[in-house]
């Protein structure tokens, strides 16, 4: 399969690292096995860390570490090629991936509105406006069934648009955590606005990178990230 690589897949730190290593599925596989890792992982921290504490802002942060479980449907495209699937089948997994990339970050952005003291008094509400929200952009991207890239990820449209939605989508979102930490005298919504950056820069390095180089790099950005949102979070919440 690296011999029909159709391109090489994109990203900051992808393009720094592009030219100096070749591309290897094997390390694309490891990186998904580690987001699926990550997500179990922070689940479980989550759950034993909030279990007394009630804090608004964990669920979507929980959102957005479950929303790399669906990364597993990236090897129906290896699968593919020992069992000869459907071409319809790669085209619908490829869509759950693109709702659940973008039901995460839209969670995470939810998660510093309610720290900048935003309130709404049914939560569903808002989970159903991001669940609409990444369902626009997933059905709406045209996507290459026939093309794939070094990561494994299927070629879609309007990439540089999507990128500019992400890129805006993450720059708020600090934006949010660091202003609550002016609003409501708090100093540790800097430290999670910190944390968010890290999990943001070590989700898209794995999401993209096919070497060896950028799994440990990304995933110990991706750890450290929801660490410091998960503990400052309680650390917050348990004195109220």
């Amino acid at each position: 399969m690296e011999t029909e690589i159709t391109r090489r897949s994109g990203g900051f730190f992808q393009t720094l690292i592009g030219n100096f290593f070749n591309p290897e599925l094997l390390a694309a596989h490891c990186c998904i096995a580690a987001l699926v890792v990550y997500a179990f992982i922070s689940i479980i921290f989550s759950y034993y860390s909030f279990e007394k504490a009630q804090s608004p802002e964990i669920l979507f942060v929980v959102f957005f570490a479950v929303s790399f479980s669906p990364e597993t449907l990236r090897l129906i495209l290896p699968l593919g090629w020992v069992y000869e699937i459907p071409s319809l089948y790669s085209l619908a997994a490829s869509r759950v991936i693109l709702f659940a990339r973008y039901f995460g970050i839209f969670s995470l952005f939810i998660a510093s509105l309610f720290a900048a003291g935003f309130e709404v008094q049914q939560q569903r509400n808002v989970i159903m406006l991001i669940v609409v929200a990444a369902i626009i952009v997933a059905f709406g991207v045209p996507i290459d069934t026939q093309a794939w890239d070094s990561s494994l990820n299927m070629i879609s449209g309007y990439i540089s648009m999507f990128r500019l939605i992400e890129t805006g989508t993450f720059l708020l979102t600090t934006a949010n955590f660091f202003i609550s930490a002016w609003t409501r005298r708090s100093r540790e919504f800097i430290v999670i606005g910190t944390g968010a950056v890290l999990a943001f820069i070590g989700r898209n390095i794995l999401l993209g990178t096919d070497t060896w180089l950028g799994l440990p790099f990304a995933l110990i950005l991706l750890f450290a990230g929801t660490w410091f949102i998960c503990t400052y979070l309680h650390k917050i919440y348990l004195w109220l």
